[in-house]
């Protein structure tokens, strides 16, 4: 053993066995192409969601514009309530000017502590209608980069879970072949030899 040479074979897995089904080179090539479909289909899913979230945040921040408004109501009492406001704003009435000199009054998210007659900065879009205010670059940026993620995650996890259904079918069928083997072969074991 010591003096023996080791051969290494090029391809060696790709050399005929008799143990190798036609099942199992399926389910090879399954499995190959499961993981090239997570690897190119996930990252293009991630790369295009992250584009699109980008692009519509983008849109939204040159659709909406500031606007200086005056408090109709007192804040300085009003503690932040519901589940749709930020902790730090309240909805209160304001009331502003429109580029065309005609007046408005409508309820927008505006700080706390601020009184009566106190000027505000609220956000319109472009309908000139109360809106939030858009997100930040930066902000839309890592919120463009987690819905990407996500994206890929999402659509690596079906991919796999695609694969691992058929490998479920291909190993059903294997059962199935080899309870129908074992009905033909099992009563021949059974047998005594005497």
């Amino acid at each position: 053993m010591r003096g023996t040479k080791r051969v290494r074979q090029l391809l060696w897995r790709w050399r005929s066995n008799p143990l190798r089904r036609h099942d199992d080179v399926v389910e090879a090539w399954i499995m190959l192409a499961v993981w090239a479909v997570i690897a190119i289909g996930g990252t293009l899913a991630g790369v295009l969601t992250a584009h699109a979230a980008d692009g519509s945040f983008a849109r939204l921040r040159s659709e909406r514009h500031p606007v200086q408004a005056v408090l109709v109501g007192s804040t300085a009492q009003t503690a932040a309530v519901g589940a749709d406001t930020p902790y730090n704003h309240v909805r209160a009435t304001v009331r502003w000017t429109a580029k065309d000199g005609s007046k408005h009054t409508g309820r927008a998210l505006v700080d706390t502590g601020h009184q009566t007659g106190s000027k505000v900065v609220v956000w319109l879009n472009s309908k000139e209608q109360l809106t939030t205010a858009p997100t930040s670059a930066s902000s839309a940026t890592v919120e463009a980069a987690v819905l990407g993620a996500g994206a890929a995650l999402a659509f690596g996890g079906l991919a796999f879970a695609a694969g691992r259904v058929a490998q479920w079918r291909l190993d059903q069928r294997r059962y199935d072949q080899w309870g129908r083997e074992w009905d033909r072969v099992g009563p021949r074991w059974r047998r005594k030899t005497t």
